[in-house]
This record gives structure tokens, C-alpha cells and sequence, in this order.
């Protein structure tokens, strides 16, 4: 996961469990999504279907194979950062995968992703009180000179205090931009914070930085920083790296002291020529509608510090999972459910891109989308981006995982990064929001590894998405297209 999310008016849901168990009941009676439309009386599952659905829910909570997947790419593969030697890995890992599971259609389709090596890196106060940083380049920042950027450190609490800053304050000097992520059950926290990462090198750079440290974005207090991708735009290429939160701290504190403080910087970062890599596809086939696709996204790749398994190695485990046991069913539901690894999503979304493209004649076809990118954290909205004529299916699928503690969210579902670019030609989207109270402690750090799958929440996860997977692939009717999107996807 590496936009930068837009913030999103949201259905407020009362707090207690008694209030949200008492609103939701009221949305299924009446029909009522958020918007007051209400759902078509003729949108109901029958009830061999509803029949399947429960059972389909109920199996995968006695159990998946979602955390088995899971540690399956994390120890045999690992760090599979775009155009790094795990990247084939990965695309290999998947294509094996989805083979022994069954999956029909197996094959990989060409993308060209950018290819950044992270290299050497290291900071260090030098004055007036030397102290050890521990510091990790941000995804595609140039590289320091060898002997590396020494150099008086500004501090800034936000972008826009950055850029009020009179440029001869900057000119030669290290910004550090210090915001402290809020933790949040949403995305909403990460959205606040996150532009800092994106944009700090391009507004430092402007102002004649040397360079800009950033507070890692993060809700931890371990002393490992986090990673992610940054972008220039037309301004000066100036190194970029994000501090571990004890780190930030302690820089912070040197600044206090109403000392100068001088900071020297070290980063070997390159980047390369593109490389060649992969979407990974894999299909159940629809038994009467084989030509209507209900996709299931995931991204294969990672970051490099640490395995990849919550982001997206938990993603890829639950569709890989609920598609699975669709196909177990006999016969097939009515349409394809296709699966797609998507490559590249942190650096730019390219595999994301190259699918829109290469699909661009059937996504009148896409009935429906649905990303997992988020970690293990358990379902706990549904939120939409549909044609509200079709929203009776929606609350079919809202009565089925109520139990599992999923309330009714709004219809202004994003989708998710790799879903962005598919906005466009109005693919409708489903969302499953995943608790992420405690994923952006692990985010795109070293710490991001096989022993943060927790089994439980993966089933609970598998249990909502083999439901939505489902009833979206064996209704009779579909989800209509979305409102046309508000603007662009974001450019990464």
C-alpha cells in the first residue's frame, strides 16, 4: 500500500456495539444504504444461494489456508521490491501458486517496472550532541555524494510551515519535516501524514535543501523507519530518508536544545534501468457467464526491509483463498472470478496501469472489483462505489458478514490503489475496510514479516471476501457501473 488516499466523508456509526448491532439491523430491514436509496425488493439471494453463501462463511472460520499462503511467499520469496532479484520470484511463486490451487487460465502478462536499489544508507548528529540515527532512504530518492551531505538541520512541523520558510534559511541546509501519524482504526491517520513523505523532497528542493529527513509514517515507537515512495516533480532532485520515531524524537530534542545542530547523511541509492516483471492472473470459470469478470486484486510486490508479509503478502493470501473455495463449488458460480497479482504497486502502480490497458475492451465486462491490501486487520465496513439502483445486493451481501462484525459504510468506496486506474471506465468497486489499528506499526518497515499474519483475522477475512465473491459472481443481476470518478487517479 502506497498512495497517498483521499479522505472520504464516512457513515458515522454509533460507538457502543449495542447502538451499531441496533443501526445495521435497520439498514437491512428497510433496505436504506446511507444515501436514503432503496434497494429493489427483487435484489434478494434465494435461498439455496443465501444457503451457500452461510456455508462458504462458516467453513472458511472453522479454517482457511490464508496463513499457509501467507508464509508461503514471505519465507519463499521474501523482499520482492520491483525489478529487485525477488521480483521473478514473486512472479514465479504466484504463477505455481495459483496452478497447484486449481485455478484455470494461469499466465502472466509483460509489464515494464522501475527499478531503485536502496544501497548503503546511514545518519549521524555530529553537533552539538553526536548521536547514531537509524534512517531509511525513501523510495526513489537519488543517492548522497559518496562522502555523503553534511549540513546545519532545519526543522519544520508540517509542509505548509516548510514552505513559509524564506529560502535563504534552506539554501545549503537538511530540512527535517517532523509529523507525528495519528493511529487510527481507518486510513484516516495514514492519509493526514502520508503526504509529508510524498512531497517533502519537491518543497524542500525548491527552497535550495541539501537534503529533507522526514518522521518516519508510522504509529510505532520501534527503532526501525519506515520506507514508501516519494516524488520530485519538476524540481531539484535532493536525497530523502525517514527517521525511525526515536530517532525523530531525539533529533527533535537536539533542535530544542537552542543549539545549532548539524547532521550528516549517507545514501547509496541508484536508480536503474526498467526492468521486466509480471501481473500474475489466475481464474475460476464461470459456469454460465464466463465472460463477466468479478476481480480479485492483491499486489505481489514489496518493499525491501523486511518480507512483505502483511503488505501485500496477507492480500494475496486472502483473495488467492476466498477465490479458491469458490472453485471448489459445484458448479462454478455463474461468473469468472479472476484473480489478479498485480506488479509494481508501490512504485508507481505499473502493474496496475499495464492491466487497464491490456483489458480496456472487456472492463465493460468487469462486473465488479475488490482489492485486499491492508494486512490481517478483520473486516469492519463494506463500503461501495455502485449504481445505488443495484444496492439490493449489496445488502445481501451486508446481511451475510453482519455477523462477522462488518457495518454498512457509505458509496464512496476508492477501491484501492491498484483498482484507481479502473475509475475511469466506471468498473464498480466493493471495499472490505480492515481494522488498521495496529498495521501502520508494522508498515513498510523490517518488521513487516511472516510472524505478523495472525491465522484468526485471516479467516475472518477470507469468511467476508468468499461471501462478497460469491454473491457478486452468482447474482443475476450486477452492480450497474459507478459514478463517474471526481478526478484522475493519483499519479504515484
Amino acid at each position: 500500500m502506497s498512495r497517498v488516499p483521499r479522505l472520504r466523508p464516512r457513515t458515522v456509526m454509533p460507538r457502543s456495539a449495542v447502538a451499531v448491532a441496533a443501526c445495521a439491523c435497520c439498514l437491512l430491514a428497510t433496505g436504506r444504504p446511507a444515501s436514503g436509496q432503496v434497494a429493489n425488493p427483487n435484489q434478494v439471494l434465494s435461498a439455496s444461494q443465501s444457503a451457500t453463501a452461510t456455508a462458504l462463511r462458516d467453513a472458511a472460520l472453522k479454517g482457511s489456508g490464508a496463513y499457509n499462503l501467507g508464509k508461503s511467499l514471505a519465507t519463499e520469496v521474501g523482499p520482492r521490491l520491483a525489478g529487485s532479484p525477488g521480483d521473478p520470484l514473486a512472479v514465479a511463486w504466484g504463477v505455481r501458486t495459483l496452478k497447484a490451487l486449481g485455478f484455470a487460465n494461469v499466465h502472466t502478462e509483460k509489464v515494464m517496472v522501475p527499478h531503485w536499489e536502496r544501497g548503503a544508507e546511514s545518519a549521524e548528529v555530529t553537533a552539538p550532541y553526536p548521536q547514531r540515527l537509524a534512517v531509511a532512504a525513501l523510495g526513489g530518492s537519488v543517492g548522497t555524494p559518496e562522502g555523503g551531505v553534511e549540513a546545519p538541520v532545519v526543522g519544520v512541523a508540517s509542509l505548509a510551515a516548510l514552505d513559509k520558510l524564506d529560502p535563504a534559511k534552506v539554501k545549503g541546509k537538511i530540512v527535517f519535516v517532523d509529523v507525528q501519524m495519528r493511529r487510527t482504526r481507518g486510513i484516516e491517520g495514514y492519509a493526514t501524514a502520508v503526504p509529508v513523505r510524498g512531497e517533502a523532497a519537491a518543497h524542500a528542493g525548491r527552497l535550495g535543501a541539501a537534503a529533507v529527513v522526514i518522521r518516519s509514517i508510522g504509529t510505532d515507537d520501534n527503532r526501525l523507519p519506515h520506507t514508501g515512495g516519494m516524488r520530485y516533480g519538476d524540481g531539484p532532485r535532493i536525497p530523502a530518508a525517514a527517521l525511525s520515531a526515536p530517532d525523530a524524537d531525539l533529533l527533535a530534542a537536539e533542535l530544542g536544545s537552542a543549539k545549532p545542530v548539524t547532521l550528516r547523511l549517507k545514501l547509496g541509492a541508484r536508480q536503474l534501468p526498467e526492468a521486466e516483471s509480471a501481473n500474475v492472473i489466475g481464474e475460476i470459470t464461470g459456469s454460465e457467464k464466463p465472460g463477466e469478470i468479478v476481480l480479485l486484486g492483491c499486489h505481489l510486490d514489496s518493499w525491501d526491509l523486511g518480507q512483505g508479509a502483511l503488505d501485500d503478502g496477507a492480500g494475496c493470501a486472502i483473495v488467492i483463498e476466498a477465490a479458491r473455495r469458490l472453485g471448489e463449488l459445484k458448479p462454478h458460480p455463474r461468473r469468472t472470478v479472476r484473480v489478479v497479482l498485480f506488479a509494481n504497486e508501490e512504485f508507481g502502480l505499473s502493474g496496475a496501469r499495464a492491466y487497464a490497458e491490456a483489458h480496456r475492451q472487456e472492463l465493460d465486462r468487469h462486473v465488479v472489483a475488490a482489492e485486499s491490501d491492508l494486512g490481517t486487520g478483520r473486516p469492519w465496513r463494506l463500503a461501495t462505489r455502485i449504481d445505488l439502483a443495484s444496492y439490493g445486493w449489496v445488502r445481501e451481501i451486508s446481511r451475510l458478514i453482519f455477523p462477522l462484525g462488518v457495518a454498512t459504510g457509505d458509496n464512496l468506496a476508492e477501491g484501492g490503489a491498484d483498482l484507481s486506474v479502473l475509475a475511469p471506465a466506471r468498473v464498480p468497486f466493493l471495499e472490505l475496510d480492515q481494522d488498521a489499528t495496529v498495521y501502520f506499526d508494522y508498515h513498510h518497515t523490517a518488521n513487516d514479516t511472516m510472524d505478523k499474519l495472525v491465522p484468526r483475522d485471516l479467516d475472518y477475512n477470507v469468511a467476508d471476501w468468499v461471501v462478497l465473491a460469491y454473491v457478486a459472481a452468482d447474482i443475476p443481476g450486477d452492480f450497474g457501473r459507478a459514478p463517474a470518478p471526481a478526478q484522475e487517479p493519483p499519479k504515484k
